[in-house]
């Protein structure tokens, strides 16, 4: 029987998130103001008492779900068990920092990086993502590659559920190409840009050099990266991945069957929302899956 514990991404904020941490922590309220510190603004007043706009902005929202989860990870102490770990998007840095590979200071800052060297790229080109409910991988794969503008895979986030992403005028194509497909939903999301796309090239450029100055450690277990789907503890490795990661598919679902084949038995959820759980469930219910 093994652990696995996993780390969601953008899409997960609520107001509130992290505040009965805060409120009932010592140790978590320490971190929390830390990171007001370093973040040269005071993003728990945003987390606990903003709009839901507020949250929404990528420089909030990628360290607020970072935080939440991070602090969350700390204070489980010695629950804190993982035999690996592995996050979603974002959620990548959260594992790497619960697992040791990666200080909590670093992390926050190379989490704020990315999330500006994101939201400049999405300014630099308006551009999406939708959500492509009901057709195999390769289908979908298959209709990217016929449309004639930016359109790729970009989370493979379980069995029938994938979300593509690129320009606004191949999303619209794309949508189009899988309803006649046979999709039962093809929805526009809101979002800022076309993430783990290669409209995110300019945020990779910006991004890999300050993951290539940061110190990284070996986790204290494997991660399984989205890039590969495969556990890694080499740090030289980890930082490549992790380069990679934002002009690259999130390979999810890859990643569960993957860690369901080298045993895990039960997926805890950490951090805000409850989303990977549901997403444990679709590739197999047997599965036991739950929060922190």
């Amino acid at each position: 029987m093994k652990k696995a514990f996993v780390f969601p991404g953008q899409g997960a904020q609520f107001v509130g998130m992290g505040k009965d941490l805060y409120d009932n922590s010592p140790e978590a309220k320490a971190m929390f103001e830390k990171a007001n510190e370093i973040l040269n603004f005071r993003i728990t007043d945003l987390m606990f008492e903003g709009t839901d706009e507020d949250l929404r902005q990528t420089n909030v929202t990628q360290p607020a779900i970072f935080l939440h989860s991070v602090i969350l990870a700390h204070t489980l102490g010695a629950d804190f068990t993982p035999d690996m770990v592995a996050g979603h998007s974002l959620g990548e840095f959260s594992a790497l920092v619960a697992a040791k590979a990666l200080s909590f200071e670093d992390g926050l800052v190379l989490v704020s990086k990315r999330a500006r060297a994101m939201q400049k790229a999405c300014e630099a080109e308006p551009s999406t993502m939708a959500a492509i409910i009901g057709l195999e991988d390769n289908v979908v794969e298959e209709i990217c590659r016929d449309i004639d503008d930016v359109v790729v895979p970009a989370n493979y986030n379980s069995p029938g559920q994938l979300v593509i992403s690129g320009s606004m005028k191949g999303i619209e194509m794309a949508c189009e190409k899988m309803k006649e497909a046979g999709a039962k939903r093809a929805l526009p999301l809101k979002v800022g840009g076309a993430f783990h796309s290669p409209l995110m090239e300019p945020a990779r450029i910006e991004l890999a050099q300050a993951i290539n100055e940061t110190a990284f450690n070996a986790p204290v277990c494997p991660i399984y990266q989205n890039v590969n789907a495969q556990p890694v503890t080499n740090p030289a490795m980890i930082k490549a991945n992790l380069v990679a990661q934002l002009t690259s598919p999130v390979r999810w679902t890859q990643i569960m069957l993957n860690m369901i084949a080298d045993g895990a038995t039960h997926f805890v959820e950490v951090g805000p929302g409850t989303v990977l759980q549901g997403l444990v469930k679709k590739v197999d219910r047997n599965i036991e899956a739950t929060s922190a």
